[in-house]
């Protein structure tokens, strides 16, 4: 009887074994649950993160890119408020060379004036200032300012027949358009 004894004691000592496998594996089981868990929280906390810094770096090439753009137009444009300060004067110069002389006085005075003209229209030029063709041209809104409208049969309507105040443009942009009249 004592090998019945002994091997029930085995029997326990191995079902008790069991269970604390048994119960060891559900422990592991659990953490391992846990863990995955975890695992696939921080998982979900990285795709965040990385998308978010996807973002933050596609704002700062934006920001980048629009920085070099508008350094780019300043520099392209740097002249612009002083060029368009200088349009009355170059309107007073071109007005001034349009008067008849008549004495050798006046045609010294008018050769210095058409010499400064020339010279500042050069310098203008040099920095990218244009006059805007109008007269003979079909009218464009985004280079004319229609102020009047006349009537000549010859020409097609919408054709600018005279200009008034000769229009400027700084390299693509219009400082000051040409101001016409316009044929009906």
């Amino acid at each position: 009887m004592s090998e019945v004894k002994e091997n029930k004691e085995v029997v326990e000592e191995v079902t008790a074994t069991v269970e604390e496998v048994e119960t060891a594996t559900e422990q592991v089981e659990v953490v391992v649950d846990e863990n995955e868990a975890k695992i696939g929280e921080l998982e979900a906390k990285l795709a965040d993160e990385e998308a978010r810094y996807l973002r933050l770096r596609a704002d700062y090439d934006n920001l980048a890119r629009r920085s070099k753009l508008d350094r780019e137009a300043a520099e392209k444009y740097r002249a612009q408020s002083l060029l368009t300060e200088l349009l009355p004067v170059l309107d007073n110069l071109d007005r001034a060379l349009q008067v008849e002389v008549a004495s050798e006085e006046a045609a010294s005075l008018y050769k210095g004036v058409e010499m400064v003209f020339k010279q500042l229209l050069e310098a203008t030029n040099r920095e990218g200032l244009e006059v805007i063709p109008a007269e003979g041209m079909s009218f464009d809104p985004n280079i004319h300012q229609a102020v009047m409208q006349e009537q000549d049969s010859e020409k097609e309507a919408g054709t600018v027949l005279r200009e008034l105040q000769k229009g400027y443009k700084l390299k693509d942009r219009v400082l000051r358009p040409a101001m016409v009249s316009v044929n009906e």
